[in-house]
């Protein structure tokens, strides 16, 4: 059994930049496509970034996920942040591919908030 904690949500200004870390315990990491997506109010859940098993990294315009095997964790890296950005972000694991859909993942984390505002 996976299981997944998110940490490194905040507030931060406009143009900021956040690194969300999300740490595995229960199995490696490694064996897994991780995927990052966010759910801002009143919205569906929208994928983020998505690291393939045996990629190191994935960059998708102004976010990069990146992953530390040593410790177990993947990061999300958020640059240039802007207010649409504010939202709750979670990992999710898959046993498969990555997937724009969050139902296809296998285990997902309880999710950090991120408020981008002046």
């Amino acid at each position: 059994q996976l299981h997944l904690v998110e940490s490194g949500g905040g507030l931060v200004q406009p143009g900021g930049s956040l690194r969300l870390s999300c740490v595995a315990s229960g199995s490696n990491l490694d064996r897994y496509a991780i995927g990052w997506f966010r759910q801002a109010p009143g919205k569906e859940h929208e994928v983020v970034a998505c690291v393939s098993r045996g990629d190191v990294d994935s960059v998708k315009g102004r976010f990069t996920v990146s992953r530390d095997n040593a410790k177990n964790t993947v990061y999300l890296q958020m640059n240039n942040l802007k207010p649409e950005d504010t939202a709750v972000y979670s990992c999710a694991a898959s046993t498969d591919y990555c997937s724009n859909l969050l139902h296809f993942y296998d285990y997902r984390g309880q999710g950090t908030q991120v408020t981008v505002s002046a």
